[in-house]
């Protein structure tokens, strides 16, 4: 069977790589871009950066400064306004998963007209959307270089999540200038969020020995980097390492697969509005101690555990070694830990991560009563799944 590959135009690594965003942009021969940014970025002088490398080539900018963690429909529409009123050929979306993929909504919805949810699982626009340049700014989401996009329905408490080539990104710089100075807490987050797209990229029924090569890769570099990237934020190497890892993780994932921990993390995140990231490591264990009852995820995660160098290649080992990874850097280790979560609501949410398009890619198709269970086991804590 024929398989698609997905990847990025044009991308950018290393320290000052900013500074190759302008003579890029000229090739497009756009005249107007609106930056797509968080306030912080806005305030911190970032997104002024960013504008002064778009001026220098010719290229007038306004900003739209109102994306927030999570970022939802209403984020959305009043990005895509912004983008028809100022007629922008191009969009620079200057954050981490946030910004990033509220401009590739804002995007579709600006070239395709109608409501957001229309897009809502696989290739669902008719046309590529407006283009995009992403400058990163975080270690996790993989969004510059993927063709998924996430979004929040305040009104069914959830996440929508898109897969639609027509979003995907021309320009990626990852400069780590713009990542020495996140907080160790989101540098924890966002790089188990990278090493969750490793693992279930290794999982996903999409795998091949393509997506293998680069997930495992990228399994290695977080397992070896994340602790000193989220101990000391100014190691440069650890930086740079991190930031190869979590794109080419999003490349693994991007054209394999993700499955039943995302699954999960959307509807728990949409739900509490917690962080992405921490949903997804803080489900992680319980999801792959759930997956134990599927030979074929053990065997592929003997292969996870070569690659982080683990003494005993099989499932428990890497389960363990997640558990310690997270502890390390400052995970939660159960959903109890968030006060507004409720065991009432689990149910629902194992409805709504059945629906979600990351899990047609797992191994397993589990009912609704096992993905409720998996979240009470990670609500209490609860090391063994042998209830199930």
């Amino acid at each position: 069977m024929a398989e698609r590959v997905n990847a990025v135009k044009t991308s950018f690594f290393g320290k000052g790589a900013i500074q190759l965003l302008g003579p890029e942009v000229q090739k497009l021969h756009v005249q107007r871009a609106l930056v797509v940014t968080d306030p912080f970025l806005y305030q911190s002088g970032a997104a002024a950066r960013v504008g002064q490398v778009l001026s220098d080539a010719g290229v007038e900018y306004a900003i739209f400064y109102q994306v927030q963690p999570n970022p939802t429909v209403q984020v959305v529409e009043d990005c895509a306004a912004a983008v028809r009123t100022l007629s922008a050929g191009l969009l620079v979306a200057l954050g981490g998963g946030s910004a990033i993929d509220t401009a590739k909504a804002a995007s579709i919805l600006a070239a395709n007209g109608g409501r957001l949810a229309d897009y809502e699982g696989t290739d669902k626009s008719r046309t590529p959307g407006v283009p995009i340049a992403a400058v990163n700014t975080t270690a996790g989401t993989g969004s510059e270089c993927t063709d998924f996009y996430i979004v929040t329905d305040p009104v069914r408490h959830t996440k929508m999540a898109m897969v639609d080539t027509n979003c995907m990104v021309s320009i990626a710089i990852n400069d780590i200038d713009f990542m020495l100075s996140m907080p160790p807490s989101l540098t924890a987050a966002t790089g188990m969020d990278a090493l969750t797209h490793a693992i279930e990229a290794v999982l996903s029924r999409g795998a091949t020995p393509l997506t293998d090569k680069d997930a495992l890769w990228a399994v290695e570099q977080i397992f070896r980097y994340l602790p000193q990237a989220a101990a000391d934020g100014a190691n440069e190497k650890a930086r740079s390492r991190m930031a190869y890892a979590e794109y080419t993780a999003g490349m693994a994932f991007s054209n394999a697969g993700l499955g039943m921990v995302h699954a999960m993390a959307h509807a728990l995140g949409g739900r509490y509005n917690l962080p992405h990231g921490v949903c997804n490591a803080l489900l992680l264990p319980y999801v792959l101690s759930f997956h134990t009852r599927c030979p074929v995820c053990c065997r592929r995660l003997t292969k996870v555990a070569h690659a982080m160098g683990l003494a005993e290649e099989n499932a428990q080992a890497v389960i363990s070694a997640v558990r310690t990874l997270s502890s390390q850097i400052g995970i939660p280790d159960r959903l109890s830990r968030f006060q507004q979560v409720d065991p009432a609501h689990f149910p629902a949410l194992a409805q709504l991560a059945l629906h979600d398009t990351c899990m047609a890619s797992d191994q397993l198709e589990p009912y609704a009563e096992e993905v409720a269970a998996v979240y009470l086991a990670a609500f209490r804590g609860e090391a063994q799944m042998s209830n199930l």
